[in-house]
This record gives C-alpha cells, structure tokens and sequence, in this order.
C-alpha cells in the first residue's frame, strides 16, 4: 500500500478512537450533539477524511472506503445507543426527584351536574311551600300514563311515534305525571307533592329536546285551592328560582288532564326580553306546562270533584336550567364535556 493509503487508514482508525471517546464521555443531550457535529457534521472530521479519499492510488481507494464506511458505522451506532441512555436517564431522574418548581396541575374531583343542581334547589322551594319530594316507577302502565289522566289510547300523544311501548300496555313513562294517579290513589287530601324523574319520549336530539329527560312534576290537591294560589305560587317560584326581576306570564293552552290550563313563559335570560335565536325573538321561554286538575282525574281515582280542587304543573329540568344559565343548545348539558360542565362548580 502507498504511503498516502496507510496514512489515510491510520486517520480513520484515531477518528474512530477519538469519536468513540467523545460520544461515550458525552453526558448531556447538548454535549452527544457536539460531538455528532464534530465527528458526523457536514463539515466534520469524517467527512474531512473521505474527501481525502481521491488522493490515493485508484486500486487502494475501495479498501479505503470500506473503512471509512466502517468508521461512519460505528460511530452513528454509539450515537444512537448513547442518545437513548441518556433519555432514559433523564427520565428516570425526573420520576426520582420532580421538578417542584413547576406549577401543579389540579385534579378534576367531579361536581353536580347543572341540572341536578337545578331540580335539588327546585324541590328546595317548594319544599318550603310545603310540597314533599316522591319518586315514580319509569316502567308504567298505559292506565296510569293516560287513562287515569284523561288521555284517551287514540290521543296522539299515545301513538307509537311518541311513546316507547315495551308491551302492548306497558311503557316507558312520557312524563312524570303518572305520579299524581298513584299518590291520589293512596293517599287522601290534602296533598302536596313534587315528583322528579326520567321521562322517555321519541324526541329527536336538537337543541331544545331529548328523547331522555328529567322532568319535574308538581300537584296540589285540598278543599278550596283556586287559580288565585296556584298562580300565586307560580310566581313566587319564577321570582326565587330565577330573580326578583324576572317577569312571568300565563298563557292559555290545554292540557286533557288540566282545565283551565296555561304555559308558563319567563323572561328570556340570554336577550332579557329584548328578542333573541333562543327565544325565538319572542322575548319569552316557556318552562312549563300547568293548569287546575281536571275533575275527570278525580273520578278516576276515587275523589269527590265537587269537594276537591288543586292544580298540577310539569316542567323539564334540562330546559330550566337552559333558561337560568342562558345555554343556547340544551345538548351541551348531557354530551359529557368537562370543559363546558366545570364553570358550574
């Protein structure tokens, strides 16, 4: 071999000792990649080296290269071996010791969902008003959903397209009015009750329905209710639940198992009355359906309708809490977002 060729190899071999020192003696992740500039760069030691490589005899340069190639070889692979101990040791350190000095990152605990929140401070109201708090079976019969409360079986509201049939006369309640059959069943005047509950109906998803939803119902029955108190305590309920400055109004409708019967609207909380999307421009949101017990009911439960009076109301939860929090799409509430339900902790 010529003088030139032996001389080119001597240089791969204390490159590679060099090199190797290097990168072994490399202890941080700047350092490995001083290093790999130096020995690997462009414009490294390596790259020096084979450009010197047209020098020698043209019989001697394949050998030549093979070594450089063998240099270049070893080298990549100790960088590589070495980057990953380096990782791993920093990792391995960072679970040993944190860094206390960054800042914490709290835990989501959990919180009440707004509309529980909702039907928790409702039947705290009334409550008050002395209503007590009852619970219905979701699984009901088609007597007690619609017989009992004068909804005869060919009402729309029976049909197959609103309501979830498990039997021929076996349903998934469509609102928790049921409850005021059983009660006046067993239990006689006066009565004050609040029942809160799932109700099932074939709803599409949109921004203001569900096909699963909490409804609330209320029912008072004694010796001389009249319309004068049951709009009484309607108003009081508007004036603590949603402010003393909301306004509310009573508009004529018709329930079967109600009469007379009203909507309940309130003041838009997102325009204030002043005419938005959510409220149609109207100014207004209904939040619940309500009228005098229709004296029909009372036969069918074994009440006297020339001694007893009393007023029922429903409303849906989900969509009281709409118009408190001024929500624009009811879906908001169920779909699970963390982000969104946290602002109401």
């Amino acid at each position: 071999m010529t003088t030139a060729g032996a001389s080119l190899l001597e240089r791969l071999d204390d490159l590679e000792e060099r090199g190797l020192s290097a990168i072994e003696a490399a202890d941080t992740a700047a350092a490995l990649e001083t290093a790999r500039v130096e020995y690997l760069g462009r414009q490294g030691a390596l790259a020096a080296a084979m450009g010197s490589i047209g020098s020698v005899d043209a019989a001697e340069r394949p050998r030549v290269g093979q070594r450089a190639n063998a240099v270049k070889g070893a080298l990549t692979s100790a960088l590589e071996h070495r980057a990953a101990t380096l990782e791993s040791e920093t990792h391995d350190s960072a679970d040993a010791a944190p860094d206390l000095t960054l800042p914490g990152r709290p835990r989501w605990i959990g919180g009440v969902h707004p509309v529980t929140r909702v039907i928790e401070e409702i039947c705290q109201i009334f409550a008050e008003l002395g209503f007590s708090r009852v619970e219905g079976p979701e699984i009901e019969s088609t007597w007690y959903n619609f017989t009992a409360l004068n909804i005869p079986l060919d009402h729309p509201a029976a049909d197959m397209m609103d309501t979830f049939y498990l039997d021929d006369d076996v349903i998934l309640r469509t609102h928790t009015s049921p409850m005021q059959a059983r009660l006046m069943q067993t239990h006689a005047p006066p009565v004050r009750v609040l029942v809160p509950g799932l109700a099932y109906r074939r709803d599409s998803f949109d921004p203001s329905h569900a096909p699963a939803f909490e409804q609330i119902e209320g029912l008072a029955v004694d010796e001389g209710i009249d319309f004068i108190e049951f709009r009484s305590t309607i108003e009081l309920f508007v004036r603590r639940f949603f402010g003393s400055d909301t306004r509310s109004r009573f508009r004529p409708s018709f329930y079967p198992f109600t009469e007379p019967s009203a909507e309940v609207d309130v003041t838009c909380s997102v325009c204030r009355g002043s005419g938005c999307s959510t409220c149609k421009r109207t100014g207004w949101i209904t939040i619940m359906g309500s009228g005098m017990v229709d004296p029909a009911v009372y036969e069918a439960v074994g009440y006297d309708p020339e001694r007893y009076t009393g007023y029922a109301f429903g409303m849906g939860a989900g969509r009281i809490a709409v118009v408190r929090h001024g929500i624009p799409d009811m879906r908001l509430l169920y779909e699970g977002d963390v982000g969104f339900l946290e602002q109401f902790v």
